[in-house]
């Protein structure tokens, strides 16, 4: 077992659980708070939870350390950004639906105003 800055057990496994796993729900959760016009707090919230989750099936399936304070916090910073980044995403995209009259979509994750 060698243990890397971002993972415990081995990079295979951190790219599965943390980023494949943990990011693709992280990236969803934030799709829902966004489409329920929730906050960013409660998002943040939302992905401690997810957090422990995901340190969990660290510790499950690949005999990870459940209770290590460092890679929860790894975790945690990855699967906030992918949530972030969903959540983003998808209010871009409302706010240019939504607002269609004073806002146009400008790339994925931004929106800008309509020139007159």
């Amino acid at each position: 077992m060698e243990n890397g800055l971002l993972w415990e057990v081995s990079i295979a496994e951190f790219i599965f659980v943390t980023m494949i796993l943990g990011g693709g729900t992280a990236w969803m959760t934030g799709r829902a708070v966004a489409q329920t016009w929730r906050t960013p707090l409660q998002l943040a919230g939302y992905m401690l939870i997810l957090g422990l989750a995901v340190r969990f099936i660290h510790f499950a399936l690949f005999s990870g350390t459940l209770l290590s304070g460092y890679y929860f916090v790894v975790d945690f910073i990855v699967i906030l950004l992918f949530a972030f980044l969903g959540m983003r995403f998808t209010r871009a995209g409302q706010i240019a639906t939504q607002y269609s009259f004073a806002f146009t979509r400008s790339g994925p994750f931004g929106w800008r105003q309509k020139s007159n």
